[in-house]
């Protein structure tokens, strides 16, 4: 392979670790995954990777001499500035110096940032975003995540907790979140969120839904089980989606007053529900925000899939290493 500037991208999460070889232009040449091997605190996280780099860079012919630096997207609460992790919980990591620990492994220049903010500059280089300036991005999965980048720039805040959209309290009165706080955005609009909306309609033991069928008969439902019920007209499962697509909408609008973003996106698991769940969010959205911040945006759905961490992880080098923004 000929390229004179390759860059490492990696996305840790809780079960593998994806990895790519990218050019400096954004294709990705090689793309790969390893498993997390979360024993010992995460300790030996970091090895596996860069043994795993150099076994794919020796057999594509391509000298660590022409990698541009190592991009990673992690978990948890991280530093934007100095990628030092204050904490990871799914991964075991806690008050640990990734970058330098990485840097001493490939000597290469290694830049770490939270895997939301890596996700969005991805979709912003190379997917749904365009390369726009202003965008939200809003990961709908296990969790809610969120990255936000503001005139070009990923925005970290003072400690690195900016772009926490899951943590928004809505219901003041709401379930308990995982953060320890309560009524969190998450807690209604993630995969888990929605199917808790559903299980205390059954638990309430008074619906006719298909969903107390579905779960008497399956002893399991998933929030793409609910999607597909309200799309068959089941009036509980619309309900379900109709109050998480209105919170979400005006989550979006009140955002939309601070940022005043050109595009949105919905990526994550949910966000694989399409139109059904795009339209309503709108909607809900056109229905709260101010006319002159809805007009100039855009909202639409993810493109890249699992691969906006590791090509958001490349797009940060090229950030750091050669100074480059939307």
């Amino acid at each position: 392979m000929t390229e004179s500037e390759w860059i490492v991208g990696v996305d840790v999460g809780g079960t593998s670790v994806k990895i790519g070889i990218i050019s400096a232009k954004g294709d990705i040449y090689k793309k790969w995954e390893i498993k997390t091997d979360k024993s010992n605190g995460g300790q030996r996280i970091m090895e596996d990777v860069w043994n795993s780099v150099q076994q794919k860079l020796s057999e594509s012919n391509i000298s660590s001499d022409n990698i541009l630096g190592i991009g990673l997207g992690a978990p948890g609460f991280i530093d934007g500035d100095t990628g030092y992790i204050y904490e990871a919980v799914n991964i075991g990591w806690k008050e640990y110096d990734l970058p330098g620990h990485l840097k001493q492994l490939s000597g290469l220049p290694v830049f770490v940032e939270n895997d939301a903010n890596v996700a969005v500059l991805g979709e912003n280089w190379q997917g749904a975003g365009r390369q726009e300036k202003n965008v939200i991005a809003i990961t709908l999965g296990t969790g809610v995540g969120g990255g936000i980048i503001a005139n070009g720039e990923i925005v970290n805040g003072a400690n690195g907790m900016a772009g926490e959209i899951g943590h928004m309290t809505i219901e003041t009165a709401g379930r308990p979140c995982n953060c320890g706080r309560a009524g969190c955005l998450e807690t209604i609009a993630s995969a888990t969120g929605i199917v808790r909306q559903a299980m205390e309609l059954i638990e309430a033991g008074n619906s006719e839904s298909k969903l107390v069928e579905h779960f008497e008969n399956h002893g399991v439902l998933t929030a793409k089980d609910i999607f597909n019920y309200a799309s068959l007209g089941d009036q509980e499962a619309s309900s379900i989606v109709h109050y998480t697509a209105d919170v979400l909408g005006l989550v979006i609008a009140n955002m939309g007053a601070l940022l005043n973003p050109s595009k949105v996106l919905i990526g994550g698991g949910v966000s694989k529900a399409g139109d059904q769940l795009l339209d309503a969010i709108k909607a809900s959205f056109e229905k709260y925000a101010l006319e002159r911040v809805s007009s100039i945006c855009d909202m639409r759905v993810a493109e890249l899939g699992n691969d906006a961490g590791i090509i958001g992880a490349a797009f940060l080098v090229k950030q750091k290493v050669l100074h480059v923004s939307f």
